[in-house]
């Protein structure tokens, strides 16, 4: 497509609908935010929450792997 010929309808309706998103994304981040404090404020360790949000996240024989990977490492370097 040239610049010529953009249709800036089509166009303005894509920023749009990404501007929207952005604004929701945003919300939602703070809501998480939100979620991590509530469970701080509760006592529990936020750190170690978002580690388990990433390991739930990854696929289980990825994490499997990783966690060999890092037992073996522990292990050469005596803290295993």
């Amino acid at each position: 497509m040239s610049s010529n010929s953009i249709d800036s309808g089509h166009l303005k309706s894509f920023i749009e609908r990404i501007e929207r998103l952005e604004e929701e994304k945003k919300a939602l981040a703070e809501d998480i935010k939100d979620v991590y404090a509530e469970a701080k404020g509760t006592g529990y360790d936020v750190k170690v929450m978002r580690k388990i949000v990433s390991l739930r996240r990854q696929d289980t024989h990825k994490r499997k792997e990783e966690e060999e990977i890092l037992d073996l490492y522990l292990s050469a370097l005596g803290m295993g």
